[in-house]
């Protein structure tokens, strides 16, 4: 019996009644999940919840109380949990979350979400970690796939639903367990970004531009967080670097650990260590060969003669399928297995998901909210829809998404749209009442219809909806962008859409 298999039995003849605080978070409900089944007694809390994870939880067969209150843990019929676990959006002063600490003066321990996944599904074993600002639910999606797919038995906790997968989680029984390196906070108790839990084995680092400017306020003191999880990586193990900004910042770091931790590049260019080669780009996905600097240290990664064909659209996807590719081969997979895998890879949900096509009107939904990601996956909307009109709906939620900062870099990246629609500021008030400065989303509208973009600013998710509709053209892309559920519009745009051929099939 293997290190991990001994760790896992472990666990199983000791199982603990585990209490979670937001158990229904979009990474809590998962690990609530991986917890019970791995023989655990789980149990929780949170406000009103609602699919998928309500469903995600149903099927595990958790039935946790709706409503914080304190009684759940200190009441006269209450049971003591052996350990609780508590979401890094629940404040301090929540009812629970202070019944938590009069109970851990008591002995029992209070963990986060990040410090949870490390004791309980990453010792004894090699995790792959997708970090970065962008691509990171992406990547690991497509790193889980292709390793389950070539039949390596990993487990993995990505932040997306991968579409090849039938679960976003799974304990799995080999030595890999692929997640996703979040840099957002872990808890109240624990202020440090999530992926410096992880102890990664193999590191993707896709991107680090500044994001979370809430939590960090100037671009060092995201970058500082960055190399510390670098840093992490043992001299056995490997760093997989996007080339550029990622690349410099890895070997940076690398350097003043004093290790020799290998590191290879990844990118569009032969000056990287990893490169497509006979690229070829089309509706239908990219096609290309891969090769690689064997001179350069952990990279005998086989003769590159394997040919791929990525069916999911966009540079962006091109670069992930590049690092992927990388870690698996590091793990000694084989080329044509590998091929054959992320040939058969999706691509995740809300990541330039098609959700059909309704009078002749093509919708599609996706995360993206910061500028670099908007002008990738608008790249990737015009590869897989050539010629055809492109409309965004674009909410502006996050913190981060509304400040003026990112003014020029909209602009740049909504100008190869069609249409656009904006929603309001997500955060106004709040950014207002913090002094920092706005995104002026009029100035944004003037400079895009100074070059052809027909822009404006809607009053509402409703006001969106009715505009999109009523402004629909057959054979229009009607895009969804926003990193929260953006008042159920996508949804919302299909059922309004597919009225509209309704009522059209009734009239002819």
């Amino acid at each position: 019996m293997g290190k991990m298999e001994e760790r896992r039995e472990e666990q199983r003849q000791r199982p603990m009644d585990v209490y979670i605080v937001a158990i229904g978070g979009t990474g809590m409900a998962p690990l609530a999940c991986l917890l019970k089944d791995l023989g655990h007694r789980v149990r929780g809390v949170d406000g009103p919840l609602y699919p998928p994870m309500s469903t995600l939880l149903e099927h595990a067969g958790i039935d946790p109380f709706v409503g914080y209150d304190a009684a759940h843990l200190e009441g006269a019929s209450a049971e003591q949990p052996d350990l609780i676990v508590i979401g890094n959006a629940v404040p301090r002063s929540n009812v629970e979350a202070e019944a938590a600490e009069r109970l851990r003066a008591a002995g029992v321990p209070i963990l986060s979400m990040p410090e949870t996944v490390a004791r309980f599904l990453l010792a004894g074993r090699k995790p792959l970690v997708a970090a970065g600002t962008h691509g990171k639910t992406t990547t690991s999606s497509m790193a889980a796939w292709t390793l389950h797919r070539c039949g390596q038995h990993p487990g993995w906790l990505v932040g997306g639903i991968p579409r090849n997968l039938e679960r976003s989680f799974a304990v799995g029984r080999g030595e890999r367990f692929v997640v996703e390196g979040d840099e957002y906070n872990a808890a109240y108790f624990d202020r440090g970004p999530k992926f410096l839990h992880y102890r990664p084995h193999t590191l993707i680092l896709t991107s680090v531009e500044h994001d979370h400017a809430d939590l960090y306020p100037t671009h060092e003191a995201l970058l500082s967080r960055y190399r510390e999880l670098t840093a992490l990586v043992p001299e056995e193990g490997l760093v997989i670097a996007c080339a550029g900004d990622a690349s410099a910042l890895a070997r940076d770091a690398i350097t003043q650990t004093g290790r020799r931790t290998p590191l290879l590049t990844y990118g569009l260019d032969p000056s990287s260590d990893i490169y497509p080669v006979d690229l070829e780009m089309d509706a239908a996905g990219s096609r290309f060969g891969v090769v690689h600097d064997s001179a350069r240290p952990g990279s005998d990664l086989g003769s590159g003669d394997a040919r791929i064909h990525l069916r999911v659209a966009g540079e962006h996807n091109l670069l992930n399928a590049l690092a992927v590719w990388t870690a698996a081969r590091f793990d000694q997979l084989s080329e044509t297995a590998v091929a054959q895998a992320l040939g058969e890879f999706e691509g995740a949900k809300r990541r330039l998901e098609e959700l059909g096509t309704y009078a002749g009107v093509t919708v599609v939904d996706d995360f993206a909210h910061h500028p670099t990601a908007v002008e990738k996956s608008v790249g990737g909307l015009r590869q897989r829809y050539p010629g055809r009109r492109l409309v965004l709906c674009y909410e502006p939620r996050s913190l981060t998404a509304g400040r003026a900062f990112f003014g020029d870099a909209y602009r740049s990246a909504f100008s190869e749209a069609d249409v656009v629609y904006f929603a309001p500021l997500a955060h106004e008030q709040r950014l207002l009442r913090e002094g920092h400065q706005v995104l002026d989303l009029q100035e944004l509208v003037v400079a895009l219809r100074s070059v052809g973009v027909e822009a404006c600013i809607a009053t509402s998710t409703d006001d969106i909806l009715q505009r999109a509709v009523a402004d629909a053209r057959t054979g229009d892309v009607l895009a969804t962008m926003s990193s929260g559920s953006f008042g159920g519009l996508p949804s919302r745009l299909v059922a309004e859409l597919g009225k509209s051929r309704a009522t059209a099939q009734e009239e002819t």
